[in-house]
């Protein structure tokens, strides 16, 4: 997870409110026993993908809005092997995807939760 880059969007609360063809999904960083660290919209261009695609997107997206010079394929590299070592787990919906094969159904107002694994106190 530490391979990831935080980007927050502006809330909707502002005066000005982007309206999108494009059905949107919620993608959010968390800890566990923390509170969300980041939370942001992504459009999405396919209701069906596999969870190793939808993570490449979110990097290469977080990537471009960082403007660091990171590749983003090593990135994505990065965060794949994370995720195989059991670094974060994806939850889309509230389900955990176990997989990075494992197809996932995305619709408008989906919500896709990278939940960085923390170690207990003394154990």
């Amino acid at each position: 997870m530490a391979a990831l880059i935080a980007s927050a969007s502006p809330s909707m609360s502002g005066v000005h409110a982007t309206v999108s063809a494009m059905p949107m999904i919620t993608i959010a960083d968390e800890a566990t026993g923390g509170p969300s660290v980041a939370e942001w919209t992504m459009e999405i261009f396919d209701e069906t993908v596999r969870l190793d695609e939808l993570i490449r997107r979110r990097v290469v997206l977080e990537v471009a809005e960082s403007g660091a010079g990171v590749d983003p394929e090593e990135r994505t590299q990065a965060t794949l092997e994370a995720f195989g070592r059991n670094g974060f787990v994806v939850l889309v919906d509230d389900r955990q995807v176990t997989s990075l094969d494992d197809k996932v159904h995305l619709h408008a107002g989906s919500r896709v939760t990278f939940l960085k694994l923390v170690p207990l106190v003394g154990g």
